[in-house]
């Protein structure tokens, strides 16, 4: 049997956080029920479809999954447990927010098989937080964590935001420190990036792009600063003994979060729920973005045809086959969009997708994806990134020096096809 992964989203949060353009939003009692009660339709819906695929990885996430009523995530696992095939170890993981946990909530994720959880920290100050829009103190983190320990849960990742207005590298680092006491199995530590849409971007727009200039800053840190703190995090990490294995993820080995290596590999994933995105046999979906329509759509779920623009001034439900004729693309009455990726766009995705992660990829792995070898496509580039020492290939294996890692979006647009 082929594997997917499976993404559920669940778009609910108590209060929608300033710098967040994630789809997520507040909902009262009743659009939560119908909303569970949709996406339950949906994955009836997808589970005979791919009843031949395994599932090896579930990834709850949001808004903030861990408001749902403990209730209605069981009744959305116990769908997904009888309609798809889902390996007795896969990783399952579901995002939480501190002060909308609570005791009962963990004991029933432990119950309906989540094994991993992603606790959504932030900062360990509460002055930051605050300035994030967060609606927990540390305090109430600590709690939850203490919980989830209790609980017997022993697989965490705690989630790390860097450059906020006002901070230092040493602030971030005392987050850092203070974090690594706790003793997680994995920690992601992102940097802050100003999304147009939110109350962030009002607020530090000019700020940003200063910054992205290499100007003098009023509130966010330096680029010089991001780079420090980029740098700290790394030997902290190592000095505690975390694997650093993709841009902004750092785990104990073994605990490095298989559902985001599929994406980085472009394993086959599923997305289900308002918005979610899917990559089936290289054809990207989306889903709609409009609750209503997604609701109302979920009714009767069915095949169809997408549409979607072609070239400028051309559009049609077809997209160019390799002889130049237009085939349709299968899609559902849920998809917002479908695409065909074209040979060339899934060797640019393997390539920056896969140089993400710390270790790369083998030579071997390209060829078995596209039948030929790398370098009969990308030779010319590795053999500059080379000498740039930038990019090094060892043992049939193919990666970015830590010179290389710093320079990642310059090192990917040499893929692009």
């Amino acid at each position: 049997m082929k594997i997917l992964e499976l993404y559920i989203h669940i778009p609910f949060c108590v209060k929608k956080c300033d710098y967040c353009d994630f789809l997520s939003f507040a909902a009262d009692e009743q659009t939560q029920k119908s909303y569970v009660a949709a996406l339950q339709k949906e994955l009836a819906f997808y589970g005979a479809k791919y009843k031949d695929r395994r599932i090896t990885t579930i990834f709850i996430g949001g808004g903030t999954p861990s408001w749902l009523k403990e209730d209605y995530m069981q009744a959305i696992m116990e769908t997904v447990y009888h309609y798809f095939s889902v390996e007795q170890d896969a990783e399952i993981t579901i995002e939480c927010n501190p002060g909308t946990i609570t005791e009962h909530k963990f004991e029933v994720y432990r119950r309906i098989g989540i094994n991993r959880l992603s606790i959504g920290l932030q900062s360990v100050h509460n002055e930051e937080l605050k300035i994030l829009g967060r609606i927990h103190t540390f305090e109430q983190f600590l709690k939850t964590y203490d919980m989830a320990r209790k609980h017997g849960f022993s697989n965490i990742n705690i989630d790390l935001m860097s450059s906020l207005p006002g901070q230092t590298p040493e602030i971030f680092c005392d987050s850092l420190y203070q974090v690594l006491k706790l003793k997680p199995e994995h920690i992601s530590a992102y940097s802050l990036i100003i999304e147009k849409g939110t109350p962030f971007y009002e607020l530090y727009r000019f700020d940003a792009v200063r910054q992205e200039a290499g100007m003098q800053t009023e509130s966010l840190p330096t680029e010089e600063e991001e780079y420090q703190t980029t740098k700290m995090i790394q030997h902290i990490l190592k000095e505690a003994g975390y694997h650093w294995y993709e841009v902004s993820n750092f785990a104990k080995p073994g605990y490095e979060c298989r559902h985001n290596i599929g994406y980085w590999k472009r394993v086959d994933y599923l997305g289900v729920g308002l918005g979610a995105s899917s990559l089936i046999d290289n054809v990207r979906y989306s889903n709609t973005r409009d609750l209503y329509t997604y609701l109302s759509e979920c009714e009767n779920i069915h095949d169809c045809y997408m549409q979607y623009p072609l070239t400028e001034g051309v559009t049609g439900s077809a997209v160019y086959s390799a002889d130049g004729t237009h085939i349709l693309v299968p899609a559902v009455n849920l998809h917002a969009a479908a695409e065909q990726t074209t040979r060339n766009e899934q060797m640019e995705e393997f390539m920056f997708l896969g140089l993400r992660m710390r270790d790369g990829f083998y030579r071997e792995e390209f060829t078995q994806a596209f039948g030929i070898p790398i370098e009969a496509v990308y030779g010319d580039a590795l053999n500059h990134l080379q000498q740039e020492e930038l990019l090094l290939k060892r043992e049939g294996r193919i990666y970015l020096t830590d010179k290389g890692m710093d320079l990642n979006n310059y090192v990917v647009a040499q893929f692009m096809l």
